[in-house]
């Protein structure tokens, strides 16, 4: 009996020295230990996340974890994708699965406080909406009472509509399911009025009806969305790579700096771009980078209005306008604070 006591307290005091020791190891330092960046994005969400014909992962989200690996390893092709669930993210990020979620996630305080986890930035702002078939004859969410409501469990989404239906004082009956697959083939089969989700969600699901011009997003938003990267709150050179990575992106935007002129743009006379580029300063040090780290994001994926016109914008299926997500410059929200 001694001797199991002074076992359990020799375990006990090396314990903390275990975790000490985890702490100590940087996410940074294992990912490039690893020779890949594990990603958590969507298990199939157009214009975010999801596989094209070839297999190849393309999306907003999946551009993010590229353009990570494309300043780790200058290569943007290190990343191997993990497809979750609403309901599973956020346990595989705390595990360790993943080095970073990059999966429409919204930005809450309760997620933000209470998980361990870190919102690094915001690089999507949306807001959750109602699709309906255009046969049911409204146009306003106001409308909705009595409807039955198709939504995704195991996210913001069922406190939304919660609390819009109350707010309004309208009846609804909630059809719940576990991925948003589920929910669209509910919603096209009649199990339900209305499908609710983000609105960017919504145009992505709408593709999946076998007539998408005869559902229609109605105008109504009822929630800020602010959806981002999610990373471990114990490594903050962690967070501020991934932060830096989006404002990177933006700030590329900002000056005009796209794939095609980043090579001719590193001869501008401009200091800021200089610094950005990697051509003044230091500022890869900062985030354990090689201080081309933004020319290497640029020239491998490219700026964000680039990333977001390719898989959201104009140039995608779901031509999505920029509102929003256009740059502050532009009159929206997009904004990224300065390399200096």
């Amino acid at each position: 009996m001694k001797r199991l006591l002074v076992a359990a307290l020799a375990l006990a005091a090396f314990l903390p020295g275990i975790e000490h020791a985890q702490a100590q190891t940087s996410s940074l330092a294992t990912v490039k230990n690893r020779g890949e960046l594990i990603c958590g994005v969507s298990p199939g969400l157009a214009g975010f996340g999801i596989p094209d014909a070839q297999g190849n992962w393309v999306g907003l989200d999946v551009d993010l974890c590229r353009a990570i690996a494309a300043e780790i390893f200058n290569d943007a092709g290190k990343v191997k994708f993990v497809p979750l669930s609403s309901k599973d993210r956020f346990t595989a990020l705390q595990s360790g699965e993943v080095d970073l979620l990059s999966r429409t996630s919204t930005w809450t305080m309760a997620r933000d406080t209470a998980l361990g986890l870190s919102f690094s930035t915001v690089n999507y702002y949306d807001g959750q909406a109602f699709l309906v078939q255009k046969k049911l004859g409204v146009q306003s969410a106001l409308k909705l009472d009595g409807a039955s409501i198709c939504l995704q469990q195991g996210t913001t989404t069922e406190l939304n509509v919660a609390d819009f239906f109350r707010a309004n004082k309208i009846k609804y009956e909630v059809v719940a399911f576990d991925k948003g697959d589920e929910a669209i083939k509910a919603f096209e089969s009649g199990r339900c009025d209305a499908l609710t989700d983000d609105s960017s969600a919504l145009y992505a699901l709408r593709l999946k009806l076998t007539a998408p011009e005869d559902a229609v997003v109605l105008p109504e938003i009822i929630s800020k969305e602010p959806l981002g990267p999610v990373v471990r709150s114990s490594d903050m050179q962690w967070i501020n790579l991934v932060k830096w990575t989006h404002f990177a992106m933006l700030n590329a935007e900002e000056f005009g700096i796209t794939k095609a002129n980043v090579d001719e743009m590193l001869k501008s006379t401009n200091p800021e771009i200089r610094r950005l580029l990697g051509v003044e300063g230091k500022f890869g040090e900062a985030v354990g980078l090689s201080n081309d780290w933004a020319y290497r994001i640029v020239k491998l994926v490219g700026n964000y209005g680039e990333a977001f016109e390719r898989n959201v914008g104009a140039g995608s299926m779901l031509k999505i306008a920029r509102g929003k997500n256009a740059l502050w410059t532009n009159g929206g929200l997009q904004y990224a604070p300065p390399v200096r």
